[in-house]
C-alpha cells in the first residue's frame, strides 16, 4: 500500500500511473490530489498524468529518479536503511574545519562510495565537517548540481538514495559531520516539471537563472512547505548535519514570517526533537547580519533576525585574494588594501554601511556583536575557482609561497575555516564549470554564454562547459599527494590545522579579542589572538619586527628566528608564536 499525494491546484484531473497501470486521484483541500494504491511498493516506478495527457511526468517530490530527471519516479523506503550512528554527535561548531567537495570530481569514480573511501584522509587532515555541493538530481550525467530539478532525489550517477545514506553513515563512523548545499532560489531550466502542477515560480521577480521561487504570492504556503520539507528530509532521513543555502539574496519574500525564519525555526525544532544539533549556513553578499541574528535578541537597538547559524564570508575572501593577487576585475575593484583585510578580522564585513564602488551605493551594516563563528573564511571555494575562465586555483594564480600565506591566514583567523577540495595538496587539476544538458539549444546557449562571459577579460579558448572533457579535467588526481611539491603543501595544511586545534585561542570566535596591526607600505600584518600572535610578511623582501614572543609554534620558513626581541621574517613568510606562558 502506498498513499500518493500531489499538489496540483490548477488541474482538472490527475491520475497516477504505477507499473503501467492508471489510478485516478481525488481532489481535496487546497488542490491536493490523493489516492491509495494497495499494490504499490518500494521499487515500483510511477508518474503523474495531467488531464488527458498520456505521458506520465515525474513527481516533484520524487525520492529517486533512476533513469534521469525526465523519466518515471521510483518509490523508496528511506526507513529501510540500517543506520549505525545512533550515538553520534557532530563536532562542536566553534572548532569546525569545513571541507567543500563535489562528489563527481572528488574521485575518479565520482560516486558516494568512492568519496567515502577518501573520508579517512580528510579525518587525518583534521577536517571536522564535509560540505557537499548539491547532490539533488540534475539533467545529464555531470554538473555542479545548481540546476537541479528533482530536489528530493539524490543524483543517480552518484549512487542514489542508498549511496548517500551509506556515505553519511560512514562519515559519522569517522566522527565527521556532513553538510550539504541546497538550492532554494530557482529550479534548473531542463527537466523541471513542477510548473505543470502548481505555481512554484513567480514572474513578479526574477533571478539570474529565470523566474524566482514563489515565497509570498498565492499558493506560497504550499511552496514554502515544499522547500521546508526538502530541508527536513535531508536532515531527518539522511542524517545530514547542516545545510548551506545557495544565494539567499535571490529569495524575494515580504511575508510577515520570512522563509528563512520559518526554515530556521523548523530546523531548530528537529534538532531539539532528535537531540542532535543541525546548522544552517547562508550564502549571502548582502552584508546583513540579520540573517544570523537570533530571532529574539533581548538586546536594545538590535533588530531580531532569522536565526541562521552562519554565512560564507565573501568580504574576507575578496580582501585576501585581491591583496595577494593584485586582481581588481568585477567585485575585486572594491578590495586590495591590507587595511581592508585587517578590518575583516575584527568586523567581518569590509562594507558595513560604507560606499561600494562596484555597487555604486552604500552597502551593508555592522555585525551587531556577532562573533567569528557566524562566518566561514576561505581563500577558495567552488565559485571562486570555477567562475574563473580556466578554473585555476590560488596555487596557480599566486604561487606556492602566497598560497601558504593564504592558508595560514584562513586557518588562524577568528572565522570557521573552509577548504575547497584539493586545496590542501595544491591540486593541479582545475575546477571548471561543467554541465550536461540534454536539450541541444540549451546546451549551446550555456556554451556560448560561458564564452561571452569571459571574452572581455581577454580569455581565449574557454573550456566548453558542455564537453565531457571539461568535466574529466576537473577530477582530482590523488596520486599527487605523494609527489614532493604537493606533499609539502599537504604537510603545511596538516600543521596549520594541528596548530589551530591545539591552541584554544585560535578557535575562540570573539572578534573583540582579535588585535590586528599592519603596515600598508611594508606589507606586513600581525594578529594577536590572546596568547598566540601571528606574523605575516606579504612583501617580497625580508623584514624584522619587534616581538614579545617566547617561542615559535609554527613557521613557514626555517630561517624565521627570534633574536633580542626581534623576529626575522624572510620574504613571503608566516610565523605563529606564543606570547604568554
Amino acid at each position: 500500500m502506498h498513499h500518493f499525494s500531489l499538489w496540483a491546484p490548477r488541474r482538472k484531473s490527475i491520475a497516477v500511473q504505477v507499473n503501467g497501470e492508471r489510478f485516478p486521484m481525488q481532489r481535496g483541500d487546497r488542490g491536493y490530489w490523493t489516492v491509495d494504491v494497495p499494490s504499490a511498493k518500494p521499487g515500483d516506478d510511477y508518474g503523474f498524468l495531467v488531464n488527458k495527457d498520456t505521458k506520465p511526468y515525474p513527481d516533484p517530490r520524487s525520492l529517486q529518479q533512476p533513469q534521469g530527471v525526465h523519466s518515471l519516479s521510483r518509490l523508496v523506503d528511506l526507513d529501510a536503511f540500517a543506520w549505525t550512528d545512533h550515538d553520534y554527535q557532530p563536532p562542536a561548531w566553534p572548532s569546525a574545519i569545513v571541507y567543500e567537495l563535489h562528489i563527481g570530481t572528488f574521485t575518479t569514480e565520482g560516486t558516494f562510495a568512492a568519496a567515502a573511501e577518501k573520508l579517512p584522509c580528510l579525518r587525518d587532515l583534521g577536517v571536522t565537517h564535509v560540505e557537499l555541493l548539491p547532490v539533488n538530481s540534475f539533467p545529464g550525467h555531470w554538473g555542479w548540481g545548481y540546476d537541479g530539478v528533482s530536489l528530493f532525489a539524490p543524483q543517480e550517477d552518484y549512487g542514489g538514495p542508498l549511496g548517500l545514506q551509506q556515505f553519511v553513515d560512514r562519515a559519522h563512523s569517522l566522527g565527521l559531520a556532513v553538510l550539504m548545499d541546497v538550492v532554494y532560489n530557482h529550479f534548473g531550466p531542463d527537466g523541471n516539471y513542477s510548473g505543470l502542477f502548481a505555481p512554484y515560480i513567480t514572474e513578479s521577480h526574477h533571478t539570474p537563472w529565470g523566474g524566482a521561487i514563489n515565497f509570498e504570492e498565492g499558493g506560497s504556503t504550499e511552496v514554502r512547505r515544499f522547500f521546508c520539507d526538502n530541508a527536513l528530509l535531508w536532515l531527518r532521513d539522511y542524517h545530514i548535519d547542516g545545510l548551506r543555502l545557495d544565494a539567499v539574496t535571490s529569495y524575494v519574500d515580504r511575508s510577515a514570517v520570512h522563509i528563512l525564519e520559518q526554515l530556521a525555526t523548523e530546523v531548530d525544532a528537529l534538532s531539539a526533537e532528535t537531540k542532535r544539533p543541525r546548522v544552517l549556513i547562508a550564502e549571502s553578499d548582502l552584508n546583513d547580519p540579520r540573517i544570523m541574528t537570533p530571532r529574539t535578541t533581548g538586546a536594545p537597538g538590535v533588530p531580531a533576525g532569522y536565526g541562521l547559524n552562519a554565512q560564507w564570508s565573501d568580504d574576507f575572501h575578496h580582501a585576501l585574494f585581491a591583496f595577494l593577487t593584485g586582481e581588481r576585475q568585477s567585485y575585486y575593484v572594491d578590495f586590495g588594501k591590507l587595511s581592508q583585510l585587517a578590518k575583516t578580522l575584527t568586523d567581518a564585513y569590509v562594507y558595513d554601511g560604507t560606499y561600494s564602488t562596484f555597487r555604486e551605493r552604500n552597502h551593508g551594516r555592522p555585525i551587531n556583536g556577532l562573533d567569528g563563528t557566524h562566518f566561514l573564511g576561505y581563500i577558495q571555494n567552488h565559485d571562486m575557482v570555477g567562475n574563473r575562465p580556466y578554473g585555476n586555483r590560488i596555487y596557480d594564480v599566486a604561487g606556492s609561497r602566497k598560497a601558504k600565506l593564504a592558508a595560514a591566514l584562513v586557518l588562524t583567523s577568528p572565522f570557521i575555516p573552509m577548504l575547497f577540495q584539493g586545496e590542501e595538496f595544491a591540486a593541479s587539476s582545475p575546477f571548471l564549470y561543467f554541465a550536461d544538458h540534454e536539450d541541444e539549444a540549451l546546451a549551446k546557449a550555456v556554451s556560448d554564454g560561458r564564452r561571452n562571459e569571459h571574452q572581455h577579460h581577454g580569455a581565449e579558448d574557454i573550456p566548453d562547459p558542455e564537453s565531457e572533457e571539461t568535466f574529466l579535467r576537473s577530477k582530482l588526481d590523488w596520486s599527487e599527494t605523494s609527489q614532493p611539491e604537493h606533499e609539502a603543501m599537504l604537510h603545511w595544511y596538516r600543521s596549520l590545522i594541528e596548530l589551530r586545534r591545539n591552541q584554544p585561542s585560535l578557535h575562540d570566535g570573539r572578534l573583540d579579542l582579535v588585535r590586528p596591526a599592519f603596515d600598508e607600505q611594508a606589507k606586513w600584518l600581525t594578529m594577536q589572538r590572546q596568547d598566540v600572535k601571528l606574523y605575516f610578511n606579504f612583501s617580497d623582501v625580508p623584514l624584522t619586527l619587534p616581538t614579545d614572543a617566547k617561542s615559535i609554534l609554527l613557521s613557514s620558513d626555517e630561517a624565521i628566528t627570534i633574536n633580542d626581541s626581534r623576529l626575522q621574517l624572510p620574504a613571503l613568510s608566516f610565523a605563529a608564536a606564543l606570547t604568554k606562558i
